[in-house]
């Protein structure tokens, strides 16, 4: 099942410092790891903002998702990172063979564009190597994550697959060009949506087979708030979509007990996935 989150950019706007908004961030990455995310997605909310924005939670989020043997190589010392090491480890599984010594898949990334179909990948060996593309995918550009299987470290034998990477992409991205009609099933998360039980969570679980898209809101400015849609309307309409629509299928609460006047988005992430990635 293809799984993509969505976040607003003042998903930290109630952090103290940096210190603690690097924290909060960790936590969300955290969430798209455990639960398979393949993309965590960051959509503008620039009047929810306070002292960090857009560009603070993009690149504490591209960091946390980038494979520890790839993190020198690609980033800088920034400002925004001065508290990366309190970032837990997201620890992203690498497919390998039933053999476990057999070939490991993990992530590389691609350093330079060479001539004859070939590039030069950095994928945590000692130094970049030349990997030829095979005829089913599309040429990779520089910078760009791809898939490297690994069979033998000494002397060094890997090749490129076409397969998604171990991993989720973080990308800055509108909610109307994120909810797509390839988004699979599209939930939004309010407290005044319709509330999840037993039976409509088996009634929505065939529905993610296409995939599913799930966006989230911030700490005191919940999805309502930001897209100008009063509560009153998503209680109206049952969990259904509600104007302004930006192409949800569904409002749904999946806390519908919640006890606390507050739940922290990183707490509803796991609270809601947890739910709906139950298989049937």
């Amino acid at each position: 099942m293809e799984l993509t989150l969505l976040v607003p950019s003042s998903i930290i706007r109630e952090a103290e410092d940096k210190r603690e908004a690097t924290r909060k961030l960790g936590y969300v990455a955290r969430a798209a790891a455990v639960f398979g995310a393949n993309r965590l997605c960051v959509f503008p909310d620039r009047d929810g903002e306070t002292r960090w924005g857009k560009e603070f939670v993009i690149t504490v989020l591209s960091y946390a998702a980038t494979p520890p043997y790839l993190r020198q190589e690609l980033w800088e010392q920034r400002s925004e990172l001065q508290y990366a090491g309190i970032i837990p480890p997201l620890r992203a599984s690498s497919r390998t063979s039933t053999d476990p010594d057999g070939p490991v898949e993990q992530t590389g990334i691609v350093t330079e564009v060479g001539p004859e179909g070939r590039v030069r990948v950095n994928c945590g060996l000692q130094h970049p190597i030349s990997l030829l593309v095979p005829p089913t995918m599309e040429d990779p550009s520089k910078g760009e994550r791809v898939t490297v299987r690994i069979s033998s470290r000494e002397p060094v034998r890997a090749r490129l697959v076409n397969e998604a990477p171990p991993g989720f992409d973080v990308k800055a991205m509108d909610l109307a060009e994120a909810l797509t009609t390839e988004s699979g099933l599209r939930i939004a998360t309010s407290r005044y949506g319709e509330p999840l039980s037993i039976s409509r969570l088996g009634e929505l679980a065939p529905q993610t087979r296409a995939g599913l898209t799930v966006v989230f809101g911030s700490p005191g400015r919940g999805l309502p708030e930001i897209l100008g849609v009063t509560p009153e309307a998503i209680t109206a309409a049952e969990g259904g979509p509600v104007e302004p629509d930006p192409g949800f299928d569904l409002w749904l609460n999946t806390i519908p007990r919640q006890a606390s006047d507050v739940v922290r988005t990183e707490e509803a992430m796991f609270a809601s996935l947890s739910c709906l990635t139950l298989t049937e």
